[in-house]
Order: structure tokens, then sequence, then C-alpha cells
């Protein structure tokens, strides 16, 4: 079990860290979207452009949540 909580930590730090790097990528925003919608297009996930800035809103305001603690 606790080998277990070990993957699981390590996997969601690993999720944490890439939406880190993407959001924080000195690229366009609109750019930044279009990649992270083809990365979900690819594995099956669809949304729409107001679905698309909604998660990115939601990413962006955990991560600043996550800095100020």
């Amino acid at each position: 079990m606790k080998g277990l909580n070990v993957l699981c930590a390590f996997l969601g730090g690993a999720a944490v860290g890439a939406a880190v790097g993407i959001l924080f990528a000195p690229e366009k925003g609109e750019d930044t979207r279009s990649k992270i919608a083809e990365i979900l297009r690819k594995k099956g996930i669809t949304l729409k452009g107001i679905d698309m800035d909604n998660l990115v809103d939601e990413i962006s305001a955990e991560l600043k949540n996550e800095v100020k603690d």
C-alpha cells in the first residue's frame, strides 16, 4: 500500500510540474492552449474553446494558491 501512495504522489507531482511548465512557458497563451487541446484530442478528449479557457483558468488559480501557501 505504501508503494502505491508513493507512486500516486510521484504521478501527481509530475502532473503539477508539467502544468506549471506549460503555463509559464515563454509562448503566447493561444499557442499553449492549442498545444494542450491537441494533446487532449489525441487522448480522445475534446473541449470547446470556452471549456479550454475554463480549464486553464482553474489550473492557473490552483497554482497561484499553491505558490501563496
